[in-house]
């Protein structure tokens, strides 16, 4: 089966898990980890949290999925399927959060990537301080790998992030609330793209040239949907983060306009070029 631009077999396939909201423009959340995971040869499964109504202009309403049905999708999964990794986005409550973590404990999901879906990259505030305070206290301590951008590492740290010296010492302080390591995502700073990475022994920095484009919707998801789906394919965590750098700095390179807004990064790039090279 040709899949992604990748030969696939059926006996072989990795699979990872994505538990996050839906995103009905199709650029951020369930379906950017789905198509990242697509790319990358590996079969996706999902857990939804949150049904948006959103496009690249912006979201216009959402509603939560009840956590008896977020618990039932986790565990439905876990029954049928042999999951390699797994990772989370918006989880919308603390009673998700709640639940989400009591699943990662009862299935001993260890190849967990947290993308801290906080704060967005406007600013926006996506979780209620007390679903904050659930998501550093039951959810961070489980985590292989947590993906704070800025405002969420000031979030999750309580100071003003906007150097690569302060992205180490929110490194830190975040590793004290459980991770096993971190990587802060600085894209929003002035120059290069550059995120910290601490991989539970040494700081990476992690460079890329910036891309002057409006086609960034996803992002954050696409990185740590790559983490995950390099982790399901048998990568360590430190090559997982620096591929998954590479892919989503392509990604962003390839990207193009769908809509009125900010589009979403081209989670197909391979693809592309190999039909452009033939």
């Amino acid at each position: 089966m040709i899949f992604g631009g990748f030969w696939l077999s059926y006996h072989t396939m990795k699979i990872a898990l994505t538990i996050a909201g839906s995103d009905s423009g199709g650029g951020a959340g369930i379906q950017a980890d789905l198509k990242t995971f697509a790319s990358l040869g590996v079969y996706g499964t999902s857990a939804i949290t949150a049904v948006t109504a959103q496009n690249t202009l912006g979201v216009s309403s959402f509603q939560e999925v009840s956590p008896e049905l977020v618990q039932d999708q986790i565990e439905t999964l876990y029954a049928d399927f042999q999951i390699d990794a797994a990772k989370t986005g918006m989880l919308a409550s603390s009673k998700i959060i709640e639940v989400v973590a009591e699943c990662v404990k009862k299935f001993n999901i260890d190849k967990l990537v947290v993308d801290p879906v906080m704060i967005s990259k406007s600013g926006h505030r996506l979780l209620a301080s007390e679903a904050e305070r659930s998501l550093a206290s039951r959810l961070i301590p489980l985590a292989l790998v947590i993906t704070p951008n800025l405002k969420e590492a000031e979030a999750l740290c309580g100071f003003p992030v906007n150097s690569t010296e302060e992205m180490k010492k929110a490194v830190k302080l975040i590793l004290q609330k459980g991770a096993r390591s971190v990587v802060v995502k600085g894209g929003h700073l002035k120059g290069d793209a550059v995120d910290i990475f601490y991989d539970g022994k040494d700081f990476h920095q992690l460079k890329s040239p910036r891309i002057q484009t409006r086609n960034d919707h996803g992002t954050g998801c696409t990185f740590s949907a790559a983490i995950a789906g390099y982790l399901a394919l048998g990568k360590d965590l430190t090559e997982s983060v620096l591929s998954a750098k590479e892919y989503i700095t392509q990604a962003i390179k390839h990207s193009y306009s769908v809509g009125k807004g900010h589009s979403p990064v081209n989670h197909f790039f391979r693809q592309d070029r190999s039909n452009q090279a033939e």
